[in-house]
C-alpha cells in the first residue's frame, strides 16, 4: 500500500467532517460548503481553477532556470482566497475569481498533465480554502502515477490543525509571512489576527519540513521556504518578520525576500508607489546580519514594466511563451 496515499486518505476523512460548517481556515465562516454555500473565499465544494501551467518565475530551486529554458514548476492557480489583500497582484483570481469551477477528476487530470509535460513539482497556489478538492484530486492522481514533490504555496493564513493533517503529504512548504503588525494586517488584508494564525501555522510547517533538501540538479525535494514581500513604508514590520523567523524558527530555514511590489487593485494611497531601493536594501542587509543561510533575493528595484504582475485574462498569464 502506498504510504503517502494512505496519509492523503486519512487527512481527507478527517477534514471532510468540517466541510458542512466550514472551519478549515481562520475565518471560521461555518458555511455549509457541501450545500454549495460560500464564505469569504467565495468557493463552494469544488475548486475554482484559474490556470495550470509550467511556471518559471518561482525561486530557482522550485521552478529551475529563469525563463522557458527549463522544465518549470507545475503550477496550479486556484480562484478565490481567504485573505483580502488590497494590493494583491493576483486580484483577478483572488477577488474577481477569473477561471472556472472544476471537478475533482479534472483537477487530478491537470496534475497528471503537468507531470507528463516534465514539471519539476506540483505547485498549489493559494490552496488553503480548497484543501478538500486538492486532497480528493490527489487520491485519484496518486494511483495513476503522480509522484512529483507537492508544494503548498500559501498566504500563511492557515489553521495549524489543518496543516497538521498534511504531514507526510506536503513535501515543500512555501508560505508567505506578510506581517507581524495586526494594524497592518487589518488595514491591508482584513485579518487583524494574521500573525497570530500564520506564526502557529508556520511553526507546524517547520516541524514537518525543517530542512531544505536540494537534489543533484539544484531542485528542492522537500523543506520550507518562507516568502516575505517588502511593502513601501513598512520596513519596520519587515524587520520584525525577519526577527521572528530567526528567533522562533531558525536562520537555517529558507527565506525569500521579494522586492517585486507593484501598486495593484485597491492599494491605498500610501501603497500607490513602488518600493524604494533603500527600503529593500535595509531589509536584505538585516537578513544577512541575522545569518539566514538559504536566502533568495530579488533586484533592489525592478525596471519599469518588469513588475512580474500576471494577467489572468490571457491564455498565458505570464510573459514567457512556454507553459
Amino acid at each position: 500500500m502506498d504510504a503517502v496515499l494512505s496519509r492523503i486518505e486519512r487527512a481527507l476523512e478527517a477534514l471532510s467532517r468540517r466541510e458542512a460548517a466550514c472551519d478549515l481556515c481562520p475565518r471560521d465562516c461555518r458555511a455549509d460548503r457541501t450545500a454549495g454555500r460560500t464564505g469569504i473565499c467565495g468557493i463552494g465544494p469544488r475548486a475554482g481553477l484559474a490556470s495550470a501551467l509550467l511556471h518559471y518565475g518561482e525561486e530557482p530551486v522550485i521552478s529551475g532556470a529563469a525563463g522557458p529554458s527549463g522544465p518549470g514548476s507545475g503550477t496550479i492557480f486556484f480562484t478565490g482566497c481567504n485573505l483580502k489583500c488590497l494590493f494583491c497582484q493576483n486580484h483577478q483570481i483572488s477577488w474577481g475569481r477569473v477561471g472556472r469551477t472544476v471537478s475533482d477528476v479534472e483537477l487530478a487530470e491537470a496534475m497528471l498533465d503537468l507531470q507528463a509535460r516534465g514539471a519539476l513539482n506540483i505547485n498549489l497556489v493559494s490552496p488553503s480554502h480548497v484543501v478538500l478538492p486538492a486532497l480528493r484530486a490527489l487520491v485519484m492522481a496518486r494511483p495513476r502515477g503522480l509522484l512529483l514533490p507537492l508544494v503548498w504555496n500559501s498566504n500563511g493564513y492557515e489553521k495549524d490543525s489543518v496543516i497538521e493533517r498534511l504531514a507526510g503529504i506536503v513535501d515543500i512548504y512555501l508560505p508567505d509571512l506578510k506581517y507581524v503588525s495586526s494594524e497592518l494586517s487589518a488595514r491591508y488584508s482584513e485579518a487583524p489576527d494574521y500573525f497570530e494564525r500564520a506564526s502557529t501555522a508556520l511553526q507546524e510547517m517547520y516541524l514537518q519540513q525543517p530542512d531544505l533538501v536540494i537534489d543533484q540538479n539544484g531542485m528542492a525535494r522537500r523543506g520550507m521556504i518562507i516568502r516575505h514581500l517588502v511593502l513601501p513604508g513598512c520596513t519596520e514590520d519587515s524587520l520584525a518578520v525577519l526577527e521572528w523567523i530567526a528567533r522562533s524558527l531558525s536562520p537555517s530555514v529558507g527565506l525569500s525576500l521579494m522586492s517585486q511590489y507593484h501598486p495593484c487593485h485597491q492599494a491605498p494611497p500610501e501603497l500607490r508607489r513602488g518600493l524604494r531601493a533603500e527600503e529593500y536594501g535595509r531589509v536584505l542587509s538585516r537578513a544577512r546580519e541575522l545569518g539566514f543561510e538559504c536566502l533568495f533575493a530579488q533586484p533592489d528595484v525592478f525596471p519599469e514594466g518588469d513588475h512580474l504582475v500576471p494577467d489572468f485574462g490571457r491564455e498565458r498569464p505570464f510573459r514567457w511563451k512556454a507553459g
